[in-house]
């Protein structure tokens, strides 16, 4: 009889992206698994920063939706990881796999997204590839850029007693927050020239698959206050852990440092909230709370 085999749905993604590096000859960067890598150079100063994401039709945006907000995403997602790495993107390369019959005004309209988005950070598109596909629309685009050695920012950072917090409000994704949203890149260099950052990422999948994510990468547990979790307009607090595609940013901080960043931060962004969520526990002194859990890739029904 043959034996069953492993699908990626048996592991889901982060299984998966553990199994996949752990296996990569060579040196490893010092982000693999987080948000960007992230890898020194000889002679530079700075960190090179480094990352790729992709958006699917029909998993990350509908067949219909307009082509200019999807290449306005496609751009800003990986730039959402910049910003939790607190690094500076510099130039992108672009990878579209479109089938034959796609019109070619959409396509225009697609890059007009791609480069409006670009410009706002400053970010030159300097070249990429194309492909016939017979499957849906995917747009890759890999994005380079550089932090200083004394604000790069990764997950794996957090402290027991450690205060979270998460900038803006969860949950209004599907409103269409998902394709018009600008990352927390300002938000993150301010946080990282004036306090104490102990680890950091940015809210793609929902809180509740996230939050694990950082607090298994920091080796440590977490609690959280649910009535403090900031919610969007007719968001349920369900909507606020899972939904996914908010963008914003989730972060460590010790309390001491939590108490000043809270006064600072609403003279210095007083119409973007901040919150603290909670705090981050000794890994084995309490169970996690169950969290509803944000999107997993290749789990997901439907």
């Amino acid at each position: 009889m043959r034996a069953k085999q492993t699908r990626c749905s048996d592991l889901g993604e982060d299984l998966l992206v553990r199994k996949l590096l752990s296996a990569l000859p060579g040196p490893k960067s010092t982000g693999a698994g987080d948000d960007c890598a992230v890898l020194e150079v000889r002679d530079c100063p700075d960190l090179l920063v480094l990352k790729t994401d992709c958006v699917v039709a029909g998993v990350h945006f509908w067949p219909t939706a307009n082509a200019r907000d999807v290449g306005w995403k496609a751009m800003m997602r990986p730039l959402s990881d910049f910003a939790a790495t607190s690094a500076l993107p510099r130039f992108a390369l672009i990878t579209l796999v479109v089938p034959a019959r796609t019109e070619i005004r959409w396509i225009k309209n697609l890059y007009a997204g791609l480069s409006r988005a670009a410009q706002y950070f400053r970010v030159t598109i300097v070249g990429g590839e194309t492909s016939n596909s017979a499957g849906p629309i995917v747009i890759s685009v890999s994005v380079a850029g550089f932090v200083e050695k004394n604000r790069s920012v990764s997950r794996r950072g957090g402290k027991p007693g450690d205060d979270l917090f998460v900038t803006g409000r969860l949950g209004g994704a599907l409103k269409g927050k998902h394709l018009r949203f600008i990352p927390r890149i300002k938000e993150s260099r301010w946080l990282t020239e004036n306090f104490s950052i102990h680890a950091m990422m940015d809210l793609s999948d929902g809180l509740g698959a996230d939050l694990p994510r950082l607090a298994r990468a920091s080796h440590v547990g977490f609690t959280i206050e649910m009535e403090n979790l900031p919610r969007a307009r007719g968001a349920t607090i369900s909507d606020a852990i899972c939904q996914g595609e908010d963008y914003e940013l989730l972060f460590a901080v010790s309390p001491r440092e939590g108490r000043r960043l809270e006064q600072e931060w609403r003279k210095k962004f007083p119409n973007l909230s901040l919150a603290r969520i909670g705090r981050l526990t000794r890994r084995f002194a309490n169970r996690n709370p169950h969290l509803p859990r944000g999107y997993v890739h290749f789990q997901q029904s439907g």
